[in-house]
């Protein structure tokens, strides 16, 4: 398949996170159906934190990922596999009808295959450095799948804002984790 949807009766897309939805349990909060497709790399495109028009996401407290144009860099990320079912949900996470995000095909290569999938970039992009919180889901997420050791160094290395509050969605992951471990316990016994 080199396309980002299921060819034979278009139930599935493919979606290729860098961000906060490189971490499973993040990801399937809201989108369930989300299974891991590929490790992939982007061509061209640089990694950054920033925010909407300068307005910090409330989520996060600090900037948030994106991606720009940017010959020569690359970005790495996962490829998941979707039910056109989360593709509504997958879309309002990411703001696209307030403008945020807009939904974009790329194409990532992963072991010699060019996918095309969907991803999102930031609409008026303000730099902006991401929170502490924020950078340690995407970095547990890049450790989760098994990014290029090289980069998860790099994406280890950013400077975040040092915010020390406490974010709801960072229990939410807590109590997810928690569970699916509890779970995977007693599915081993």
């Amino acid at each position: 398949m080199k396309n980002g949807t299921d060819q034979e009766n278009g139930s599935t897309f493919l979606y290729f996170a860098y961000g906060s939805n490189l971490l499973k349990e993040r990801l399937q909060l809201k989108n369930p159906s989300a299974t891991i497709f590929c490790v992939a790399r982007l061509k061209d495109y640089k990694l950054v934190f920033g925010n909407h028009k300068g307005h910090s996401s409330l989520s996060w407290h600090g900037g948030v990922a994106t991606i720009e144009h940017s010959p020569g860099d690359e970005v790495w990320g996962m490829v998941w596999r979707m039910n056109m079912s989360d593709l509504e949900s997958l879309d309002s996470q990411e703001n696209v009808k307030m403008g945020t995000y807009i939904p974009v095909e790329v194409s990532v290569s992963s072991s010699g295959l060019d996918l095309n999938c969907r991803t999102y970039i930031m609409n008026s992009c303000m730099y902006a450095s991401p929170s502490p919180q924020y950078l340690q889901v995407i970095v547990m997420g890049a450790e989760q799948n098994g990014l290029l050791e090289e980069y998860q160094e790099k994406l280890k290395s950013i400077e975040t804002n040092k915010y020390e509050g406490s974010l709801p969605v960072m229990k939410k992951l807590a109590m997810k984790t928690s569970k699916e471990r509890t779970e995977q316990i007693l599915s081993d016994n």
